[in-house]
């Protein structure tokens, strides 16, 4: 063991005690992954929001930052008025939330945001069909915007659209 110093700093062994104590005090306070956050702080972001606009009517906001599994990091934060969202035609909408109505077409998406990129890659998963059954919902999700194609044969969900997908999914969680 590391005695204490004569100069009136904490030891070693007194400082990594602290360390582990403090680290310890950290694990406890931080939510279980997929846990709501405590009480105490669970409108952080919606009285930000409200403090910047102060609109009558009402803001809605997202935002996200995301590393997916391959390592590429994608930030991004949409905000519209209420009304906005509200007087539109949301029959504009229904190619993209309809693209995401299909459990193959959210496997396809769960796996490329994953790493698989090629149609080799998609089609050696079980759960996706033939190829023809995978070029179709390639076609549905490349028409809908939610992804593109970056290179011969390979397919990305666009950046700007990384976030904007987790938030739909996040919002389907029960």
């Amino acid at each position: 063991m590391t005695e204490p110093s004569t100069d009136g700093d904490p030891s070693l062994a007194e400082r990594v005690a602290r360390l582990e104590a403090r680290l310890a005090e950290l694990e406890r306070a931080r939510p279980a992954e997929g846990e709501a956050v405590p009480d105490a702080g669970t409108f952080w972001a919606l009285e930000g929001l409200k403090e910047r606009t102060g609109e009558p009517g009402g803001r809605v906001l997202f935002t996200g930052s995301v590393t997916l599994p391959g390592g590429e990091h994608f930030e991004w934060q949409q905000e519209f008025t209420a009304e906005h969202l509200l007087d539109r035609d949301w029959g504009e909408a229904a190619a993209a939330v309809a693209a995401l109505g299909h459990p193959i077409r959210l496997l396809l998406l769960r796996e490329i945001l994953h790493g698989a990129r090629t149609v080799a890659e998609l089609g050696a998963h079980e759960r996706l069909g033939t190829s023809g059954q995978l070029y179709h919902h390639l076609r549905q999700l490349v028409a809908a915007g939610w992804l593109r194609t970056t290179a011969r044969g390979q397919y990305a969900v666009p950046g700007e659209r990384v976030v904007p997908l987790l938030v739909v999914l996040a919002a389907a969680q029960r």
